[in-house]
């Protein structure tokens, strides 16, 4: 028995020589200490006033409200133009702006000759449903039917157009300089999808303009 005791003190004797100075050492095992890998005199501690600025994203930008205005019309067409912007409700945002506008342009019927002439002419006018137009007292046109007085050709080869389609046929367009008194449909606090239907409505009626207000 005593024999055997040795024995086995002899053989964990020998394993342990054999583990500690020959065995290779485990894939798996690291030799460093954890300790030495931490490496504490590296590590520091931060301010918080060094820490890095923390970046805002930006704010969605404001939605931008304008004064817009449409135009410039004659008091009967304003009435006309008004009574298409009814569908929008735009209540007390819709008011108007007045003004003397030079005219280089008119749509006109020629001199009738004479007032029983040119009252014919008118009615001929009624019954093709025209309304707006005047007879010229003054000369050189006296006696000519004025169908409306505009800024520019294009606007006044619009208008002829239009009475064309109507049945006009004597109305004929030329360069007359005058002053005359226009209206400006004002609409305020106009965002872009206010804008986008202002633009449709603005479309189907040649020679007008919109544009932000001009004052």
């Amino acid at each position: 028995m005593r024999a055997l005791f040795l024995l086995l003190v002899l053989l964990n004797v020998a394993f342990f020589a054999w583990s500690r100075y020959v065995a290779p050492p485990e894939a798996a095992a690291d030799p460093v200490p954890l300790g030495r890998e931490i490496e504490p005199q590296k590590l520091k501690v931060v301010a918080p006033s060094e820490l890095p600025a923390v970046v805002a994203r930006p704010a969605p930008a404001p939605v931008v409200l304008k004064c817009i205005e449409w135009g410039s019309f004659t008091l009967a067409d304003a009435l006309n133009a008004q009574a298409a912007l009814e569908p929008l409700q735009l209540g007390a945002r819709l008011a108007q702006r007045r003004t003397d506008e030079n005219a280089g342009w008119w749509v006109f019927i020629p001199p009738q000759g004479s007032r029983p002439a040119a009252q014919k002419k008118a009615a001929e006018l009624k019954a093709l449903a025209v309304e707006e137009y005047f007879v010229v007292q003054d000369e050189p046109y006296r006696w000519a039917l004025s169908l409306g007085v505009f800024r520019s050709e294009e606007a006044a080869q619009a208008r002829l157009a239009a009475l064309r389609a109507q049945g006009v046929r004597s109305a004929q367009v030329g360069a007359r300089e005058t002053t005359i008194a226009k209206i400006w449909l004002q609409v305020k606090a106009v965002d872009a999808g206010l804008y986008a239907r202002l633009k449709e409505v603005a479309r189907v009626v040649e020679g007008s303009e919109l544009r932000e207000c001009s004052q």
